[in-house]
């Protein structure tokens, strides 16, 4: 019987699990390091720059996600291919938005919305690491 087939359902939820807890802390991240880059004025307008917005949101997100990996054991390729997935959407989007097809908020929406597929592929590409079967 090859390995994928021998997956069980424990596997698959925790999988899906791990997936949640890189959402939370996605989130985590963009919301605390956000609030304390604003405190100390270093906050940026998605409609005034909003690539320098978004980079900055990445970044955050990036963090609270390697933060949480790292303390998860994941190794460093598994951790940078996740925090990539942040970036990503600004290859297809920042030209959008200097064409003047998109503004900042959508931007931002559509770069957040294109995050999840990303971050799914970037586990599904590891998936042993994330099924626990890794060794």
């Amino acid at each position: 019987m090859t390995q994928t087939a021998s997956r069980t359902p424990r596997q698959w939820r925790r999988f899906a699990w791990h997936y949640l807890e890189m959402i939370i802390a996605m989130f985590a991240g963009m919301l605390v390091l956000g609030m304390i880059l604003s405190a100390i004025g270093l906050g940026f307008s998605h409609a005034r720059d909003p690539e320098l917005a978004y980079l900055l949101t990445a970044l955050n997100m990036s963090v609270g996600m390697a933060a949480w990996m790292r303390y998860r054991g994941h190794g460093w390729a598994g951790t940078l291919e996740m925090c990539g997935a942040m970036f990503a959407p600004a290859l297809p989007l920042f030209p959008l938005l200097w064409l003047g097809l998109i503004d900042g908020g959508a931007l931002m929406t559509l770069a957040h919305v294109a995050m999840f597929p990303l971050m799914l592929a970037a586990m599904l590409w590891r998936r042993d690491e994330y099924l626990g079967c890794a060794t």
